[in-house]
């Protein structure tokens, strides 16, 4: 087998009955050098089929969430192979190693801002392999050369003769692989960096999109599941003689989590739970508070921190005489990820057998969750991907897929476990509570000589695997260790701590703090110098002229240093994460201590676009949900258990409060960034700093308290 372009990414074909064309992407851990299957065999490792009455079909192994890559992925493959989008269907891929996304290690996970970063290679490619087979079909079939052939909109073209690309796959199934393949130049683009209507609207709008929340199965259940309101507890004893008296309740089953009650429908299981009694034994975090937390990690953050980032000498720098110096605590709360749709998974667990039906980010750790639960073996183990109201990080957990499957194997039928709203806000996978210190400092010139930060913060990385031999997390400090401001003196310190409260990935995860955190620091650094704060950051980019440019055009569209109407303020920030640069600049008024966020300003560089539809839709969508953690965002523990339980008091931004939002894509031709989680990243930094411009208070404690801005 011929190895294309990387080492990641190969290309294979091999030939599937019914007259059909089938290539893939070869992933790690398939040998290489094999030899194409025999006639007939179908390929586990595809990513497209091409039909003989030319329909295309692309296998998704990227979920989606409402980000777009049900529309991203498709163009990609599509604009290779040179077919137009309407002859282009998907199918989701199930739990195969095959399928993985070379970005996280070959697992499957739509997760990270990576769908379009680690899939746009292998998917261009695949398209372009089939593509040129199609045309050496054609050739052959003409007796002409290759060279004299081209295709446009699913035929091969030479001359006056056409053929369509369904009346050449037979042919094209028993070539052999090329050895290299030719992605199109991006100036003969049709589809890519165009305006494209998303596949996966039209279903959602006449309802015909399946959600995890939709699914049926012949005598399937329906499942509630009670889990002790302390993190950590567990169930000493149940009565559940009230619950099973409840109309329409079958079972009353312990499980891993707590204890299910399962019925024929969410309105009995929802009955059979306010009927069941329960005594629990709460553990060891029973008297666990937020407030506690916090204490314990200003303690912690008295003493150095594992070194993360050290350029000079940034502690000897903050002792030199002359300059003028800035030191800040910045306080971070748990957050909880509240997607639209709860938390629920349908499994069916028998005869040696465990289907599972989920609104999941990851299929990979789906499958995981579901062998552990049911116990059998990975390959015993079927997942069946569905639509998902909402992500966040939250649905590549396992914890509601363990519920569906135990429920399910303790009664032999298949049931559907359903989360309320409750269950979603006190039973999360949090972003972590934040504590950090910063300090830094100007010299004469208004120049800063330093900058440093120490961290504490739980680790991400050593949850799913472990901290490296540095004892840094990464996630932690993006956006600090990754400082592009040209500042002499950097250091960045990190301290894991772990106060026992369920933590996990939340959209923009360590860069959802350092965006506040560092550019709430970086204008207070330019306040101190008396220097305009968007000028002053344009000083420190001289050597990054691509940051630049995005600052330069979001203060350019913003009308940045014009005057503005009575009452209003900017506020201005900019960072790289998730291999983006963006900048923004926030135009708020206070009343009375209320903030109100009028307009948003999105400037972008996410290197080679390839939907600006989906861009703008992300900046807006991404500046929605960082504005909403700014002002409104905050769990709250105490007793060991969450104290917010709905939307009442874990409220959202509503239409009526939310801003207008207006974006501008600087072109490039860079790899592809993420485009999922910057925006949510950068929103609090702009709308701090327009904050401070508008009252003269810093922000250092989320959420943004009225009382805060009133004192």
């Amino acid at each position: 087998m011929a190895k294309i372009l990387n080492r990641r990414t190969f290309l294979k074909v091999g030939a599937a009955a019914g007259g059909s064309l089938v290539v893939g992407a070869y992933v790690p851990g398939l040998r290489e050098g094999a030899t194409l299957e025999a006639a007939g065999v179908f390929e586990p490792n595809v990513w497209v089929k091409i039909s003989a009455d030319d329909s295309v079909t692309i296998t998704l192994t990227q979920l989606e969430m409402g980000q777009g890559v049900m529309t991203a992925m498709p163009l990609l493959l599509a604009e290779d192979l040179d077919v137009d989008l309407v002859r282009v269907k998907t199918e989701w891929a199930p739990a195969d190693a095959k399928y993985g996304n070379p970005e996280f290690g070959g697992r499957q996970i739509t997760a990270g801002s990576n769908s379009v970063r680690g899939m746009w290679k292998p998917l261009r490619e695949a398209g372009a392999a089939a593509r040129s087979m199609l045309i050496t079909a054609a050739a052959k079939t003409w007796g002409v050369n290759e060279s004299e052939c081209r295709t446009e909109k699913g035929e091969v073209i030479q001359g006056t003769r056409r053929a369509r690309y369904g009346t050449l796959v037979d042919q094209a199934a028993v070539l052999s692989v090329p050895k290299t393949v030719s992605l199109k130049n991006p100036k003969d683009f049709r589809l890519l960096g165009g305006s494209t209507p998303r596949l996966d609207i039209p279903s959602k709008v006449d309802g015909t999109a399946g959600f995890g929340i939709d699914v049926k199965r012949p005598d399937m259940l329906i499942a509630r599941v009670v889990r002790c309101p302390v993190f950590g507890g567990k169930v000493r004893s149940v009565n559940d003689q009230k619950a099973k008296a409840v109309a329409g309740v079958r079972h009353v089953v312990r499980i891993s989590t707590g204890v299910a009650v399962v019925a024929d429908s969410y309105w009995a299981a929802s009955k059979g739970v306010q009927a069941l009694q329960i005594n629990w034994d709460e553990g060891p975090l029973a008297k666990l508070s937020s407030d506690g937390i916090m204490k314990q990690y200003a303690m912690l953050a008295q003493q150095p921190g594992k070194v993360a980032r050290s350029d000079g000498d940034a502690s000897a720098a903050l002792r030199r005489s002359g300059l003028t110096s800035v030191e800040r605590v910045f306080e971070a709360p748990f957050l909880a990820h509240a997607c639209m749709e709860p938390m629920n998974c349908t499994a069916d667990v028998r005869n040696g057998r465990c289907d599972v039906w989920v609104p999941t980010q990851s299929q990979t750790a789906t499958q995981e969750a579901a062998a552990a639960a049911s116990g059998l073996p990975l390959n015993a183990v079927s997942i069946h991907s569905t639509f998902l109201g909402g992500g966040f990080g939250r649905r590549a957990e396992g914890d509601f897929v363990a519920d569906a499957v135990e429920t399910s194997k303790a009664i032999g039928r298949p049931v559907k476990v359903i989360w309320t709203r409750e269950d979603d806000i006190q039973h999360d996978y949090y972003r972590p509570i934040t504590y950090v210190r910063m300090s830094g400092a100007v010299d004469s010139t208004g120049k800063p000589v330093a900058f440093m930060q120490r961290i504490v913060q739980q680790s991400l990385l050593k949850r799913v695997g472990g901290l490296p031999p540095t004892g840094v997390d990464f996630i932690s400090v993006d956006g600090a260790a990754t400082l592009t401001y040209d500042i002499p003196n950097i250091r960045v310190e990190y301290i894991e701590a772990d106060p026992g409260v369920p933590y996990g990935f939340w959209r923009s995860v360590g860069a959802s703090v350092q965006g506040w955190v560092v550019e709430g620091f970086i204008d207070e650094l330019a306040t101190t110098a008396k220097k305009d704060p968007y000028q002053f950051r344009r000083e420190l980019l001289s050597k990054a002229p691509r940051h630049r440019a995005v600052l330069d055009l979001v203060a350019e569209k913003s009308g940045w240093g014009k005057p503005l109407a009575a009452g209003r303020a900017r506020g201005i920030a900019m960072m790289e994460c998730f291999g983006s640069i963006i900048a923004q600049v926030a135009e708020v008024s206070v009343t009375n201590g209320n903030v109100r966020v009028h307009k948003m300003w999105c400037a972008v560089d996410t290197g080679w676009v390839i939907s600006p539809d989906t861009i703008k839709a992300q900046m807006e969508g991404g500046t929605i949900y960082g504005l909403t953690a700014a002002l409104k965002g905050e769990i709250t523990v105490a007793n060991g258990r969450v104290q917010q339980r709905h939307f009442l008091d874990y409220p959202m931004i509503r239409h009526n409060e939310a801003p207008e939002i207006e974006t501008h894509i600087v072109p490039s031709t860079e790899t592809p960034g993420g485009i999922g989680e910057p925006s949510t990243a950068m929103a609090a930094g702009a709308l701090v700093n327009a904050i401070a411009a508008a009252t003269g208070k810093r922000i250092y404690k989320l959420p943004i308290r009225a009382e805060q801005l009133r004192a």
